[in-house]
């Protein structure tokens, strides 16, 4: 069989990484199965249950040669994939088969793994998070200078600089960077609580030692690499944690959309370019066309992870008493592929922050179209230095930026207001006099010293803190 008589999931197949699909990947899902089973073994028998060290060594014999093949065949017979797993391991270690698995229930493992493979994919989004931000404050700092257009609601306004704006992209996903981080930092095992989380079989097990099994989850915990369990729970932990992860990756979505549009906006100006490969073809009607199609893709795959995100906040809602299992189902479609789309996400936007193309001549051209209004304050106050009465000039300067406005507009002239104030004896200003005005680096204010404060006491102790993780590149597939 091809495999191409049937669906294959494009986030699979077209977007994430290999190193996040491994992270939701059956390999990982089933080998932290058995880990946690060592675990728990491991904690019973240091807790004083008759299990021997032959039992572990033979666990830990066959952590990674899961037989696929055994589990499948038994899970047909007894339709419950944990168990179907229970036998399969049990056939590797017969030694072992009569304490896997015990004192617990399903979600012991499954609950468990979900938190551990959330915890490593939340590593590798942040580690790619911290990638776009690195690259956005290497081009911030290098065009922190150069004036250009303001624009508030999308009408041309005073004037900032391309690293100014730079670093408004950069400043949210910073804050998704804290939200990432405090939401991981949160992050615990369910532990070991049994079927309505009340350790009720670990009770049997122990013979009524309280103390004892009050043991049992931290040192899971430690075994499995986390600092606590959650303090109590029903069958599964609250659903309520998906919610908090999936929210996060919603966030650096909304963020990479107001990135991705803004890049689509300038590139329609034609002031900044995405990426555009020698062989690319823009259109296949249109052969000159450059369409910015990564920046298109990180704005369509956002929109997908942002509407994920009600998922597990439904599911968290709707969750009966203990537990009812209409979550299984949901999470597993609605957690992965918030994962895999928004690891796609942030490759896209490490490829198009690093082959950013900026045009500083049609940069320039814009804001001389549009300078001599914004500069119209400046020339009446130069007006009044030169003998003018500031009244009169106010209305004279209004009345010739109409006449200005109308030759733009209706007649499609360029911007002649400058050739207005030049020709009218009321300003008595000389073309050096206007040519000095109209300088773009005097209408930008403090845009490039913000961009020096912002680089040096928010963005560059982050990335020193993190710099282990930086250096990465991203490639697309199609």
């Amino acid at each position: 069989m091809s495999g191409t008589d049937r669906y294959v999931s494009p986030l699979s197949e077209r977007y994430a990484s290999r190193e996040m699909q491994y992270i939701f990947s059956p390999d990982m899902k089933f080998r932290t199965w058995r880990k946690l089973w060592i675990a728990l073994a491991e904690t019973e028998k240091e807790l004083g249950l008759p299990i021997t060290d032959e039992q572990i060594e033979e666990l830990k014999a066959h952590a990674d040669d899961i037989n696929y093949d055994v589990a499948k065949a038994r899970e047909k017979e007894c339709r419950h994939d944990v168990m179907s797993h229970v036998y399969a391991y049990g056939v590797q270690c017969p030694k072992a088969k009569g304490i896997i698995h015990l004192g617990a229930t399903s979600c012991y493992v499954g609950d468990n793994t979900d938190i551990i493979v959330m915890n490593e994919a939340l590593k590798l989004v942040k580690k790619k998070l911290l990638n776009v931000i690195a690259e956005l404050a290497k081009f911030a700092d290098q065009y922190k200078d150069q004036p250009t257009l303001a624009f508030t609601h999308f009408q041309p306004a005073q004037p900032t600089t391309v690293g100014k704006r730079a670093t408004l992209w950069m400043q949210e996903f910073l804050m998704d960077l804290q939200d990432l981080e405090y939401v991981q930092s949160t992050l615990k095992l369910l532990g070991s609580k049994g079927t309505t989380g009340t350790q009720a079989s670990f009770l049997e097990l122990f013979d009524g030692d309280q103390e004892t099994i009050d043991k049992i989850d931290p040192m899971i915990a430690k075994k499995m690499g986390f600092e606590n369990c959650y303090p109590v729970s029903g069958q599964t932990y609250s659903r309520k944690v998906d919610t908090r992860v999936l929210n996060v990756l919603a966030g650096i979505a909304a963020s990479a959309t107001k990135f991705s549009n803004d890049i689509r906006l300038l590139q329609h100006l034609k002031e900044v370019e995405e990426p555009f490969e020698k062989g690319q073809i823009g259109s296949s009607a249109m052969a000159y066309k450059r369409n910015p199609m990564r920046s298109e893709r990180i704005a369509s795959l956002s929109r997908y992870v942002i509407t994920d995100a009600l998922n597990p906040a439904i599911t968290s809602a709707t969750q009966w008493f203990e537990r009812t299992l209409d979550d299984s189902a949901n999470k597993r479609l609605s957690i992965p592929e918030g994962f895999l789309a928004i690891d796609g996400i942030l490759d896209l936007c490490m490829n198009v922050v690093d082959g950013l193309v900026v045009y500083p001549k049609v940069i320039y051209k814009h804001m001389m179209a549009e300078l001599p209004f914004m500069a119209t304050e400046n020339i009446m106050m130069d007006a009044v230095k030169a003998g003018g009465d500031r009244q009169e000039l106010h209305e004279r300067i209004r009345e010739l930026s109409m006449i200005a406005g109308k030759h733009v507009k209706e007649e499609g002239r360029d911007n002649d207001l400058l050739e207005l104030i030049l020709e009218d004896p009321m300003f008595n200003l000389s073309r050096e006099d206007l040519d000095k005005t109209m300088d773009p680096a005097k209408y930008t204010g403090r845009a490039a010293v913000q961009v020096d404060a912002f680089l040096k006491n928010v963005v560059n102790p982050v990335l020193e803190a993190n710099k282990e993780v930086l250096g990465m590149t991203a490639e697309i597939n199609v």
